[in-house]
């Protein structure tokens, strides 16, 4: 147990209603989750306001009850406290929970609309090569060092945040990598942390289903690294037009990446091929199995990475050779008839263009590009018809298909998508609802040296219609169908 006083340290605190020097058991902010002395924090959601089920709180056990609004029947007993925002106090009180755990491990957070994963994955591989323990909260996974956790959100809620760094801390990790989304952001979930360094990849067009305007989303972004502590470094792709915006307030040692302009942090793609691509860094060559302009950025943030926490460049440059990339980001295989299947989380028109411009880059020029897409339900509708030009503009045949359609009519997403296609590009297209059957399409239209990417959905392993999550995963399916056209 905990003293709710020692826990409150540092909240913004309007007003008391009973003690504060009490004993609590946990932080639970959702109502259904209270046990017996729990202390109950009513958030104001998007959809759903917490303060409606503080009296659900106090009969399930709660004893402590902090929210921004007063309710007018309280309860003797009980401890109310009044904040000026739950959503900061939520996460300021879970790193004081947890003793602080973000200031006694180097965390190092990575935003940006494309790369995150990928960047904090790879900076994993790369430390626990160089002999290190490691942690990574992502997309994909949570790693306590070798120790995995199934992640739910790209930035899990502070309580889960602060829980896992705790561990973390108990097991010995000596550095922390951890994505940080827009969402994460605007929602407080990285408020109390204490970050060691903070890296922006790029910023394109995502989230407007959330952000209201696209300068909103910038500037959500831009509030993380304005928060960054003197002690840190703030490391930006300076490639990118929003890569300067993101340095203009930071306290953070500015430090910058790029391909093309002047940086910091520099590298040159000398080679591509399907196989991988061949960089320079600093003048020394260096071979990665990493595919695509994308990627070398990706890369050279990492490089970047590893030299400011402290390791030596031809240790980086040795272990960078070594690298494997990451799961559903442009992973790929290859049938018995020599037809090239990539399978890529590309769920953005940027994200999208990038990995086809990649294809089409390292194509010889005789094998057909069949491209499988879909666009997400309950998600950013703007989106829909400018991946669906990109698609029918940069393959030569496109299926549109199902991705998770959520609780949206499928067939009304795909109707959204294909306003996008240009009159030209028309006969390019194909229609399949059913994704399983779009790409057993896409298999059955290809033939020897044909490349087929099935985007969207990357390292997902379900498929999630009207509420329902069913077992579904891009790389089994189109692996079943090499295996059928080899029998």
């Amino acid at each position: 147990m905990k003293n709710l006083k020692d826990i409150l340290y540092q909240v913004s605190i309007h007003q008391v209603f009973g003690s504060t020097n009490i004993d609590v058991n946990n932080l639970v902010f959702d109502s259904r989750q209270i046990e017996q002395n729990d202390v109950f924090i009513a958030q104001k959601g998007v959809s759903v306001d917490g303060h409606l089920y503080i009296d659900k709180a106090i009969s399930l056990g709660a004893t402590a009850i902090i929210c921004e609004d007063f309710p007018t029947d309280k309860k003797e007993g009980i401890t109310y406290i009044q904040v000026a925002d739950a959503n900061i106090s939520l996460a300021i009180m879970a790193s004081n929970f947890y003793n602080n755990p973000s200031t006694k491990l180097p965390l190092i957070g990575v935003t940006g609309t494309n790369g995150k994963t990928t960047i904090a994955s790879l900076l994993y591989q790369l430390f626990k090569k160089a002999g290190y323990k490691v942690g990574l909260l992502s997309t994909v996974k949570i790693l306590v060092d070798e120790t995995e956790f199934k992640a739910t959100h790209t930035t899990p809620d502070s309580v889960t945040i602060n829980s896992y760094l705790d561990k973390m801390i108990d097991e010995g990790v000596d550095f922390c990598f951890m994505e940080v989304s827009s969402h994460g952001i605007h929602q407080k979930r990285t408020e109390g942390l204490v970050f060691a360094g903070g890296i922006f990849t790029n910023l394109s067009h995502d989230h407007l289903d959330y952000h209201s305007t696209f300068a909103e989303y910038r500037d959500v972004k831009k509030q993380f690294f304005d928060a960054l502590p003197k002690s840190a470094f703030a490391l930006t792709n300076i490639d990118d037009k929003n890569g300067d915006f993101m340095l203009q307030n930071t306290k953070a040692k500015k430090k910058t990446y790029a391909l093309k302009t002047l940086a910091d942090f520099k590298s040159k793609i000398l080679e591509k091929q399907l196989s991988g691509t061949l960089i320079s860094v600093d003048g020394i060559e260096v071979w990665t199995k990493l595919i695509g302009v994308f990627n070398i950025y990706n890369l050279t943030a990492i490089i970047a990475t590893a030299e400011l926490l402290g390791l030596e460049k031809l240790e980086v440059l040795t272990i960078v050779s070594e690298l494997e990339s990451v799961s559903g980001r442009f992973e790929y295989v290859v049938s018995e008839d020599g037809i090239t299947a990539i399978v890529d989380y590309a769920h953005t028109p940027d994200a999208l263009k990038n990995v086809l411009e990649t294809i089409n880059d390292i194509r010889t020029g005789n094998e057909n590009v069949i491209t499988v897409v879909g666009c997400g339900g309950d998600r950013d509708k703007t989106k829909r018809p400018k991946m669906a030009h990109i698609a029918s503009q940069l393959s030569n045949q496109v299926i549109f298909t199902s991705d998770n359609p959520r609780t949206e009519n499928p067939q009304i997403i795909l109707d959204e998508m294909e306003l996008g296609v240009s009159p030209e590009n028309y006969k390019k297209t194909l229609t399949v609802l059913d994704r399983r059957q779009a790409i057993k399409t896409a298999c059955k239209l290809s033939k020897t040296g044909d490349i087929i990417l099935i985007a969207g959905k990357g390292h997902e392993n379900y498929q999630e219609v009207n509420g329902i999550r069913t077992h579904f995963d891009d790389l089994e399916e189109v692996k079943k169908c090499f295996n059928q056209l080899k029998n």
